[in-house]
């Protein structure tokens, strides 16, 4: 479905816009937040008109690009927010903010994704890039000051920013070590868990071979319908090896 975006958007666009999301994103995230509302034909009109009135205060050539400039370069925007006690906002100062904000007082349109700046989060001094016109460029200086008070010196900002970075990052080094102290209870049950493995058995020796240099020898068995258990044939065996084979045995 298409919608109209009322505030910039992270990787969607910019307040203003006309995009197409699914159904589900705007119905459960964009609308209930207020971050756009359904695109009517009346509506996307309404825009349209707003867009190509302000249009008209646009640079057109270089020599007014460079007038605007001139003008940009001499104004100090200020934006007043609610932020933590560390200058953290609750929120942020957007592209489309600074266009608002320098349509409201000078009367000069820009387009918004000539805006050269992330999302503000803290309280501080800025220098925002803008080109004007192909090939002209100011920079706007721009104020975000904590809502009904004063903006402290830069050397106080730096230091509360370096306390909370340096927080930030405790609280990930110690995210980390719980992380790893959980992985390693996990792995220490695994491994309690695990059977122990059983010794392998050693394999049964039939009865009636032998294992001699790796080649089974076997064992000749007596005739059972001979009456004889065995010891007869061998030693008959024996025998006629002995007489066949002896040198010394008489003719």
């Amino acid at each position: 479905m298409d919608v109209i975006l009322l505030k910039d958007v992270e990787k969607l666009g910019l307040r203003g816009d006309v995009v197409a999301v699914a159904r589900g994103y705007a119905r459960n995230y964009l609308l209930p937040r207020r971050l756009a509302e359904v695109a009517t034909p009346a509506r996307v009109a309404e825009v349209r008109r707003v867009e190509a009135q302000r249009a008209r205060y646009e640079a057109r050539s270089a020599e007014q690009a460079h007038e605007i400039a001139e003008v940009l370069g001499k104004t100090v925007l200020t934006f007043e927010v609610k932020s933590g006690p560390t200058g953290s906002l609750f929120g942020s100062v957007t592209p489309s903010d600074v266009v608002d904000e320098i349509w409201r007082t000078r009367k000069v349109r820009v387009d918004r994704r000539k805006v050269a700046t992330d999302p503000i989060k803290r309280i501080g001094r800025y220098s925002i890039p803008i080109e004007v016109f192909e090939g002209v460029e100011v920079e706007i200086k721009t104020l975000v000051v904590p809502e009904g008070g004063e903006l402290p010196p830069e050397e106080e900002l730096a230091a509360i920013e370096a306390a909370e970075a340096e927080a930030a990052a405790a609280a990930e080094a110690e995210a980390e070590a719980e992380h790893e102290e959980a992985e390693a209870a996990i792995a220490e049950v695994i491994a309690e868990e695990e059977p122990e493995e059983e010794p392998a058995e050693a394999p049964d020796v039939e009865q009636g071979t032998a294992d001699v240099e790796g080649a089974p020898v076997l064992v000749a068995e007596a005739d059972p319908g001979a009456g004889g258990d065995g010891t007869q044939v061998e030693t008959e065996a024996a025998e006629t090896e002995a007489e066949a084979g002896s040198p010394d045995q008489p003719a």
